[in-house]
């Protein structure tokens, strides 16, 4: 029902857009973030979109270098990227949250199934 695409290799300052589409369900009420996990590492919010409002929300690491957005059209959630850098390499994963949003995992009932993007120095 979350189809994450858009993930791969580039260089440190390089930019990538991530793709997350849903199907299936409407999901037009609910918030849709963007985590992350890196090798070793707990699974961490990135970014998130209040569907209905437009509202965005973003963690530290993410401000002023990423931004998420929504189609509405196309029932699809992005999240562009500039000035990449390593420690930016994870899977990225696409999620909705049905009671507001949430800065953990647990508070995301729907998953996508993650794209790896990896930067190289």
């Amino acid at each position: 029902q979350l189809q994450a695409s858009g993930g791969g290799l580039v260089q440190a300052g390089g930019s990538l857009r991530l793709s997350c589409a849903a199907s299936g369900r409407a999901f037009s009420s609910y918030v849709r973030s963007w985590f992350r996990q890196a090798p070793g590492k707990e699974r961490e919010f990135v970014a998130g979109i209040n569907w209905s409002r437009g509202s965005t929300y973003y963690a530290d690491s993410a401000k002023g270098r990423f931004t998420i957005s929504r189609d509405k059209a196309e029932n699809t959630v992005y999240l562009q990227m500039y000035s990449l850098k390593p420690e930016d390499t994870a899977v990225y994963f696409c999620a909705v949250a049905t009671k507001g949003l949430a800065y953990e995992p647990v508070g995301y009932r729907y998953w996508g199934q993650g794209t790896q993007l990896t930067v190289s120095s």
